[in-house]
């Protein structure tokens, strides 16, 4: 069975045990994915998000998926894009700390979207690069754990720039 897997089209409607939230620091809703997904999931989705005080860039927390077909969403926020050494280590967290988040919740589907990409100005291929590693390197790492990753593209160049570097 294939662990990695690309979808283009909306995170909100897949059907999985979780998707990742590209959140910002507040955790309270914003632009982009992260105003797509608590739409989505409704009301309930912000008042649980209000009882968690936050999130450092870098890090996860999980809440109930309420109205979206996922059980789950694990947000996390993405550095904000600086050219620095800090940015990919940063980011390769946020794929870390959610599949660990996943896993210590029994998780065994997750979607991510292209964290930092959209207003935080990650460039594409270079945080299309960090993700695909750090997923593979966390796989790698817990061969005896059944867990499918899915990485969930908006748009055709998002997609493109995840099969290039899988190799698909």
């Amino acid at each position: 069975m294939k662990k990695i897997s690309i979808d283009l089209g909306d995170i909100t409607k897949l059907n999985v045990d979780a998707i990742v939230n590209a959140a910002n620091s507040s955790l309270l809703g914003g632009g982009g994915v992260d105003g797509a997904i608590h739409r989505a999931a409704g009301p309930e989705l912000v008042a649980e998000c209000r009882t968690l005080h936050g999130c450092r860039t870098g890090e996860a927390k999980i809440t109930k998926g309420y109205r979206l077909p996922a059980k789950y969403v694990i947000h996390t926020v993405g550095p904000i894009y600086s050219g620095s050494r800090e940015d990919p280590v940063l980011l390769g967290n946020c794929y870390r700390n959610s599949l660990s988040l996943a896993k210590e919740n029994h998780l065994h589907s997750i979607a991510f979207s292209a964290i930092s990409t959209g207003v935080y100005g990650y460039p594409l291929e270079e945080a299309t690069a960090v993700a695909v590693k750090t997923v593979t390197e966390w796989l790698d790492a817990h061969p005896d754990y059944d867990m499918t990753v899915i990485f969930s593209c908006f748009s055709q160049r998002v997609e493109n720039a995840y099969r290039k570097e899988l190799g698909d």
